[in-house]
């Protein structure tokens, strides 16, 4: 007796097909094109979140160095006095702080420069 499997068959290519959907022409009709599709566009997130968090720390770091800057410190310094002074802040608060509260930022620059 031979075990037929078009339920199951049927069930998986659905789920990729669901994933897929609204990928342009075959890719979201067609179960080996949806599967191409779905397999490199899993890779390209899984890789991008990655590459998310490198674009931001950069982002982050060039924010701090022009708030530096305008208070005649440059970005090495200022990191570095801030670990003098025992001031444990990630680059993300700082460069949040660059953007909306220049003035605590100026402070830190002060305290970093004092230090270092």
């Amino acid at each position: 007796m031979r075990v037929k499997g078009g339920t199951v068959t049927r069930r998986r290519h659905k789920k990729i097909i669901k994933a897929v959907k609204g990928q342009y022409g075959t890719r979201g009709r067609l179960f080996r094109r949806s599967n191409e599709a779905w397999l490199k566009s899993s890779w390209y997130a899984y890789r991008d979140r990655r590459t998310r968090r490198r674009d931001l720390r950069r982002l982050w770091i060039t924010r701090i160095n022009a708030a530096c800057r305008l208070s005649g410190l440059t970005y090495s310094r200022f990191i570095y006095g801030l670990r003098q002074a025992n001031v444990r802040l990630d680059r993300k608060i700082l460069a949040d702080m660059a953007v909306r509260d220049p003035d605590t930022l100026a402070r830190l620059v002060e305290i970093a420069r004092a230090a270092g």
